[in-house]
């Protein structure tokens, strides 16, 4: 069977709510019935085939074409199956996300990962502000699973992060680990001003010697052995973390 292809055909004015369309979701849905799906548009509601032309059959592995940065909430909420996003993504990715894997071949916008208790989020591209970080109201960012980004960050990254591990292979912005309660964030590039801003606990990796502002001290050299059997783990990722020998 081929996967289960969403094409984007409208040209979005207002942003489109993808969190129906995940594999999970649409496992024992006809296709008749997948077109039919509702979809928030704005205040509005429109059906998915109003959208997108969608092929294929196979729901376990959804794959979305053409995709815009108005797409918001691709892949929320999602149980079980793949994702793979050809073009951009908007707010919210892997929004709550249990388990899966999501592979976005673009940029994403604010919030990607935000809540995320397990499964991979891969970023071939850029992302913006407060990638695993707690959305407005909430006191925890992302729980678990794994995020990796090929390009660039935002600002405010694993903002009040609880667990998982987020490696992101380019620069960072501002408050990078900022409120982090506990899981692991790496970073082969800059990281910009404030990094580590009201953390409690968690593990930052830097491959070059950040700006310290006044709560966070050098307190020397030290051998970490936990380092070398985190680096092992990062041995069969798709990612240049792979490369990492020793601390």
């Amino acid at each position: 069977m081929s996967a289960l292809t969403f094409t984007l055909k409208k040209d979005l004015v207002q942003r489109l709510n993808l969190s129906p369309l995940t594999p999970d979701l649409l496992a024992e849905k006809s296709a008749k019935d997948i077109a039919a799906i509702l979809l928030w548009y704005g205040k509005q509601q429109i059906r998915a085939d109003e959208a997108f032309d969608i092929t294929g059959t196979d729901a376990s592995h959804i794959v979305f074409k053409n995709s815009s940065d108005k797409l918001d909430y691709i892949g929320s909420q999602m149980k079980s199956g793949s994702i793979t996003i050809e073009g951009n993504a908007g707010n919210y990715l892997a929004f709550q996300m249990r388990k899966g894997e999501i592979n976005l071949n673009g940029n994403a916008l604010d919030f990607a990962a935000s809540g995320m208790a397990g499964g991979t989020l891969k970023v071939n591209g850029n992302v913006a502000d407060f990638l695993g970080g707690a959305i407005i109201g909430e006191r925890r960012g992302m729980r678990g699973g794994m995020v990796i980004v090929t390009g660039n960050a935002g600002d405010r990254v694993g903002d009040q992060m609880r667990r998982g591990i987020i490696l992101i292979e380019g620069n960072v912005g501002q408050y990078c680990a900022s409120r982090m309660l506990a899981g692991t964030i790496g970073v082969l590039g800059k990281v910009g001003e404030y990094i580590g801003f009201g953390m409690r606990r968690g593990t930052l990796l830097l491959t070059q010697t950040p700006t310290l502002h006044a709560t966070m001290q050098d307190c020397g050299m030290h051998t970490l052995p936990f380092l070398s059997l985190m680096f092992n783990a990062f041995q069969d990722l798709p990612t240049r973390f792979a490369q990492i020998k020793q601390n």
